[in-house]
């Protein structure tokens, strides 16, 4: 129980037909938002902190955030990852500084070059305790220091996939099967290449996928938004039960990053609005961190399938 790497965790998922929910953060409120419920649906977790997140915290309050999870339940399931980490570098601060997973984002890279790249971040991480995530495919979308244009964007080749993750030695592949980063998602219907991660699981029996590009983009946090000043017309996310499907698959991570974002900025703006004499930042800060709470459970519950799976 507490803090630990995600194999066994994923083992779990892929035997039991659900994914884990890997929820990005970059300050306390969301944290305690992420592991309280969590707590209270009993289902293991991922906290995740991008690079730009950890320059944003600082790598000391990070890992002391996650600590104070560990303290103050002891019984939680939950890794600390690092998400699209771009170098050896960074990868290697991470685990050096307590991270039990990180990710290596080599998809920039051709195949040759992400696989040496990807290999050398997996010997020292294994070296030291830790497990790596890879990626094959490019998403399209922004989402921090990733940027990638449709022109850009590209599937996940099966037979690259099986050939990546046994030259590189990864404990997780995240795949682009039509998934992408931020808020806007998809123009039409929103569509997974299912078919992709059919073949994938074929070649890589038992190995554990990841979807990054994966929040839903509820409609109603879109309304509230829009209702107290924001702009966010026309964006578009995964649906609930396509998430579910791929869950149901080979996918035992599903990354979670601009619903938070946008279930605190909704209850922020609603109450600057409401309670525009209020300076006090816990009476915004409070609402914000029970919106995030509704996400986490739908998400637990209706995308993730994880609640009771602790």
């Amino acid at each position: 129980m507490g803090l630990q790497t995600t194999k066994e965790m994923f083992a779990k998922a892929y035997e039991g037909g659900y994914a884990i929910g890997a929820f990005n953060f970059n300050n306390m409120e969301v944290v305690q938002s992420i592991a309280r419920t969590a707590a209270e649906e009993k289902a293991p977790f991922i906290l995740q902190a991008s690079a730009s997140a950890i320059k944003f915290a600082g790598m000391a309050y990070v890992i002391a955030l996650a600590k104070a999870v560990e303290a103050e339940n002891p019984d939680a399931v939950f890794a600390l990852h690092l998400d699209h980490g771009e170098d050896f570098e960074i990868c290697k601060a991470c685990v050096d500084a307590g991270f039990t997973s990180v990710m290596f984002d080599g998809s920039k890279y051709p195949l040759e070059e992400n696989i040496r790249r990807t290999k050398e971040v997996v010997d020292y991480a294994h070296a030291h305790g830790a497990v790596v995530e890879g990626e094959l495919g490019r998403l399209a979308g922004v989402e921090d220091d990733v940027n990638v244009s449709a022109e850009d964007a590209m599937y996940t080749d099966p037979a690259e996939a099986e050939r990546f993750v046994k030259e590189t030695g990864v404990d997780s592949l995240a795949i682009a099967i039509g998934t992408s980063h931020g808020a806007f998602k998809f123009k039409g219907e929103a569509r997974l290449r299912l078919d992709i991660l059919e073949e994938v699981a074929r070649r890589l029996p038992g190995f554990p996928i990841v979807l990054h590009g994966a929040s839903s983009v509820p409609g109603y946090l879109i309304d509230q938004i829009n209702a107290y000043g924001g702009q966010m017309d026309g964006a578009k996310g995964v649906p609930a039960e396509l998430l579910r499907k791929a869950a149901s698959m080979a996918v035992c991570k599903i990354n979670i990053d601009s619903d938070i974002r946008m279930a605190m900025t909704a209850a922020v703006r609603k109450s600057f609005v409401e309670s525009p004499a209020n300076f006090d930042p816990r009476k915004y800060m409070g609402p914000a961190r029970d919106e995030i709470r509704n996400v986490v459970i739908d998400k637990l519950r209706n995308a993730l399938g994880a609640s009771g799976k602790a």
